[in-house]
């Protein structure tokens, strides 16, 4: 493959630290790199280096001739008084951009519901950044630099641009950079990972479960592996293997060597454990919505009347949900679908307009916001000084695994060095903000814990560090997160509020989970522009495609793509499939014996050492022209 653009001996140095010391790294065709790491790493300026974006102090970034490389800034740049439209395709006529294909997916994608002239000052953020998206998405571009292209974005806005990208380019052209904490999105679109930790840049293959179970690998191969077992790395390894469908882009036998890692990795939470609990803390009765309704006045339709009557706006109607002790949900809805409000009536900060809610008596709720209101009071105050006045301890776990930590030490697993615990809370950034906003809720010890897009400012390992201490916390927990990744891995159930024929949300369970929202949420749309009355909750008529599912296309809307091969062929493709696996096994085995009986040899018989080794070469260059194969097939195959 082509080389696009690289890095050579990069240093990157701030007047307080070190960034990156001699740093060497590619883009060839094909590549499709997610970029992680802990925040204040780097990553951002590792792609504004290699975009030309920031100068190295020493060290140089080649491009090959010709090549354009379109960059997407993680804050707003967009001009308040620009329109829509303009933002997006400037001054071309209606038929330039209308006639290309690229252009039109893009707008019907990302921008659809919006006004054409609408001043973008009018827009919420996350339109604003569907707009900039769209602007850079519209153009043609080499190589594509995308700084946190998923906040502020919904999940069928990420599943979108998802399938978007996989399909914007031909397998081995173009190249994709990409820095993000989504880490559904990382599986989905990446081939290759890079971690950025400690000055340095170090890739992976795959997407972000591939780089886990690699990053796992490494720490066994560094003879530290029954400590290592322990750390968040190998227990989000293991959730990947057990729960959500993990994308490793391995084959089987390497799927069987993470399996055997992790074959005495206890589940992550103890649901039976963590259930009792939950009940003996609550009680049998948490929150029941019974047919509960919620409407709002919307405008005075005669001021002048006695009665004055109001028009309202009804946003939710017969909702029936009955929250048990311990359970973990997750709630999707598009912006405006009443979310909101259904939390409130489970806080008891909305008060239902029909119907009821009925809450147990020894209900304790607690609400993780956007706002970050519990801080406000603590702004000047050292870290340390915030949590003095709190709980002495924090109990986490169940049973015999139970441990009672102090706040420091909560706030130490929650990634906080020591020096920090001097800082005042308004010099801390906005991910160590939103960590310590949690430690309150959680040291106020509630029982029913509400957390509103919790995911935001927070890297990949502060994530998983998060999931871990919810892993361990006994009560019910509702979640509203455009993560998916974050979502399937702390919620067992999800649910959904749909808008109906009349506009009106309703509550819906997702035995499907989130695959099931998007393609429901596909389906009414659909029958939104077909003008269709019908039920939108109804399941799809075949044909329709849907973002996030498998065999989808880069639009919209379309069917899904044939397979590529079909009657004999397939099943010749089939079968060469699993020999190439049978075959690969066997020869891996050999390879593995014949290095294991090189320890027995007579070290001083050079020749016979030099056969051995030969032999050993000759089975790894098989093994790997195989894999090759096998991933060729596996493409074929679909």
């Amino acid at each position: 493959m082509a080389h696009l653009l690289g890095g050579e001996s990069l240093h990157l140095e701030f007047p307080t630290k070190v960034v990156f010391d001699s740093v060497s790294i590619g883009v060839d065709e094909g590549d499709r790199i997610g970029i992680v790491g802990r925040n204040g790493d780097g990553k951002s300026s590792l792609m504004a280096m290699l975009a030309g974006r920031l100068e190295p102090d020493s060290g140089r970034v080649t491009v090959r001739g010709g090549v354009t490389i379109g960059v997407l800034d993680q804050g707003d740049v967009l001009d308040d008084d620009d329109t829509v439209g303009h933002a997006i395709v400037g001054d071309a006529l209606e038929y330039e951009w209308a006639g290309s294909a690229l252009t039109r997916d893009v707008i019907a994608g990302l921008v659809a519901d919006l006004p054409w002239d609408a001043p973008l000052g009018t827009l919420s953020g996350g339109q604003r950044r569907r707009v900039a998206l769209a602007r850079l998405l519209a153009g043609d571009w080499d190589v594509l630099a995308l700084d946190e292209p998923t906040n502020h974005l919904d999940v069928e806005a990420v599943a979108w641009l998802a399938a978007h990208l996989k399909t914007r380019w031909a397998k081995a052209s173009g190249a994709l950079l990409v820095v993000t904490h989504d880490r559904w999105f990382l599986d989905e679109v990446c081939t290759a990972t890079w971690e950025v930790h400690d000055r340095v840049v170090e890739p992976f293959e795959g997407g972000y479960a591939a780089y886990i179970l690699q990053r796992v690998e490494r720490d066994r191969q560094s003879a530290v592996i029954e400590q290592r077992r322990k750390n968040l790395a190998t227990k989000e390894l293991a959730w990947l293997r057990r729960g959500a469908p993990a994308r490793t882009a391995k084959p089987k036998f390497r799927i069987d060597a993470a399996n055997e890692l992790i074959a005495d990795v206890p589940e992550i939470r103890d649901k039976v454990s963590l259930q009792s609990l939950a009940v003996s803390r609550l009680g049998k009765d948490v929150v029941d919505l019974l047919d509960a309704g919620v409407s709002y006045p919307v405008r005075s339709l005669s001021e002048r009347s006695e009665s004055k009557r109001t028009e309202r706006r009804e946003v939710l109607r017969d909702v029936e949900w009955r929250i048990a002790p311990g359970e973990r949900t997750g709630i999707l809805g598009v912006n405006g679908a009443g979310k909101s409000t259904l939390l409130g009536l489970v806080a008891g900060t909305v008060e239902p307009t029909s119907g009821r809610v009925k809450r147990g008596k020894t209900v304790k709720v607690a609400t993780l916001t956007q706002r970050m209101d519990e801080l406000d009071q603590h702004l000047n105050d050292p870290v340390r000084v915030v949590i003095s006045g709190l709980r002495t301890s924090y109990t986490i776990g169940t049973g015999s695994k139970a441990a009672d930590l102090t706040p420091g030490q909560l706030l130490e697993r929650m990634g906080f060095s020591s020096a920090q615990l001097s800082t005042p809370v308004k010099d801390l950034s906005g991910g160590q903000q939103r960590r310590l906003q949690l430690l309150l809720i959680l040291l106020d010890q509630p029982n029913v814990l509400i957390l509103d897009e919790p995911t935001n400012d927070l890297d990949t390992d502060m994530l998983s560090a998060i999931e871990d201490l919810l892993d361990s916390w006994a009560g019910t927990l509702l979640v509203v997160s455009h993560d998916r990744y974050f979502l399937e891995r702390v919620t067992d159930q999800q649910y959904a509020v749909l808008g109906g024929a009349d506009g009106v949300g309703r509550l819906r369970h997702l035995p499907g989970g989130i695959d099931e929202y998007l393609r429901l949420r596909e389906h009414e749309r659909a029958a939104g522009s077909a003008g269709a009355r019908r039920d939108p909750l109804s399941p799809p008529k075949p044909g329709v495609s849907t973002p996030g599912l498998g065999g989808q296309s880069g639009s919209h809307g379309q069917a899904a793509p044939e397979p590529a091969l079909a009657g004999a062929e397939l099943r010749a493709a089939q079968k060469e499939l699993q020999a190439a696996e049978r075959r690969i096994e066997k020869l891996t085995a050999q390879a593995n014996a014949a290095r294991t009986a090189l320890a027995d040899h007579d070290q001083s018989d050079y020749a016979g050492l030099g056969e051995k080794m030969t032999a050993i070469g000759e089975l790894d260059a098989e093994i790997a022209a195989l894999e090759e194969r096998w991933f060729e097939l596996t493409d074929l195959l679909g």
